[in-house]
């Protein structure tokens, strides 16, 4: 599940959209209000329409509950206008005015209420579980302007994988807890010097985060939320011209320095440098998203983490593919030979190695292997056995990775032979 939920302790609440006065809620009262309502601050960007679903459920409540709360069940439906949500996209005729300024704005002064009824030194804490970019970019720039300072940021594994969301989906398994305080903040910090700050700070983050065994999407959103412990120190962060640093920025460079940790983790370090942007593309896609197909905005911010221009691929008769507004990866099975057979790139000579495995030619396989350089290559090895890692079991392009890596040996002994035969010397 992708959203927002909030827990402080107490917190003056009043439910979305209902005019009741206001009340101290505990977070266990938080989630039988949002039982019967569907949103309380605050809630969850453009995932799912709670307010509207939930109606199925008040329908009933109304009926069983309603002459011992009439004033809970006034309206004849949950109240929706005030559900802060962007569901503009979802819905434009009766949420136009759902956009991504509208909540922003709306969680912004939640959280500046938040900040309000806080004592100096209080602890509030908020659980996010939004795997989109955009997502995040409201809920940091409303962090950033409510004057709450983030201490600490960790991933907590909340979701159930076997549900039925999590199935081809690129769906998170954890939630982030973002831990602010009320304290005083440093009053202007500048890009170059924080940034600098960031990349020290993430480093270190990250090997806990990697060490702790996070992976795939939850370690990208994992390490937003270091970024934040960095970025919220400061009222304001300008550069040089005086610009104002928006969270926009801020998660172009945190992806840059996650990206970048976790292709040198992922292939054991020391062969990062020996593949090129496409192949880097393609092992974290694998490792982030798996088999799922993701919005492209999404594909298009991990390609600009290691330098790719999504928009041109297209035309490239390459491994990415875009439906509608998507964005998925084609394994080796999905692609034809002559796409592949004269690339001299990293990726498509292990989806043609994988094609002509799967045919059982030997002699083909060991000749592309040593025309392309790739056949004592251990960065090529490393590679194949990450994808295979990053894939489910009943993968088509796992059982090829993997029975080609089962013949690793065999396959390197026979170039190893076939050179030394031709006087060449030995590997």
């Amino acid at each position: 599940m992708c959203n927002a939920a909030l827990f402080v302790a107490p917190v003056r609440i009043t439910p979305v959209g209902l005019r009741p006065p206001s009340v101290i809620l505990t977070s266990l009262q938080i989630e039988c209000v949002h039982s019967l309502w569907g949103s309380v601050y605050p809630p969850y960007y453009n995932s799912v329409p709670y307010a509207d679903l939930s109606d199925f459920f008040y329908v009933w409540l109304k009926r069983t509950l309603g002459n011992l709360f009439p004033e809970l069940f006034a309206t004849p439906l949950t109240p929706k206008h005030e559900e802060i949500t962007e569901m503009a996209g979802w819905d434009p005729i009766r949420y136009g005015y759902k956009n991504k300024q509208f909540f922003e704005e709306q969680l912004s002064l939640s959280f500046k209420e938040m900040y309000r009824i806080l004592k100096p030194g209080g602890i509030a804490v908020i659980v996010y579980a939004h795997k989109s970019t955009a997502g995040w970019e409201t809920v940091i720039n409303a962090l950033l302007d409510c004057g709450l300072v983030v201490t600490a940021s960790w991933p907590v594994n909340t979701e159930m994988q076997s549900r039925l969301r999590a199935k081809e989906s690129a769906a998170l398994a954890s939630s982030i807890y973002i831990v602010a305080r009320k304290a005083e903040r440093k009053e202007t910090g500048f890009y170059t010097e924080v940034k600098e700050e960031l990349k020290t700070y993430m480093n270190q983050k990250l090997d806990l985060l990697w060490s702790e065994k996070i992976g795939g999407a939850d370690f990208f959103i994992a390490a937003i939320g270091a970024g934040i412990e960095v970025f919220g120190k400061y009222k304001q962060i300008l550069d040089y011209s005086g610009k104002v640093i928006r969270a926009d920025v801020m998660l172009e460079d945190i992806r840059k320095i996650a990206t970048d940790y976790a292709v040198h983790q992922i292939l054991h370090n020391g062969f990062a440098g020996e593949i090129n942007e496409r192949t880097r593309y393609y092992v974290l896609y694998r490792w982030e998203y798996g088999l799922a197909s993701v919005p492209f905005d999404e594909a298009r911010k991990l390609a600009t983490s290691v330098g790719i221009d999504l928009a041109q691929e297209w035309n490239r008769k390459g491994f990415i593919r875009k439906e509608k507004e998507f964005v998925y990866l084609a394994g080796p099975e999905d692609r034809k030979v002559e796409e592949v057979e004269g690339s001299p790139e990293l990726i498509d000579v292990l989806h043609h190695v994988l094609l002509l495995w799967e045919k059982s030619k030997q002699t083909e396989i060991l000749e592309r292997l040593r025309s392309s350089g790739f056949g004592k290559s251990e960065a090529f090895y490393r590679v194949a056995q990450a994808i295979a890692q990053s894939l489910p079991n009943s993968s088509k392009e796992k059982k090829l990775l993997e029975g080609f890596l089962n013949g690793k040996e065999k396959i390197l002994s026979e170039l190893q032979n076939s050179r030394n035969v031709q006087g060449e010397l030995p590997l």
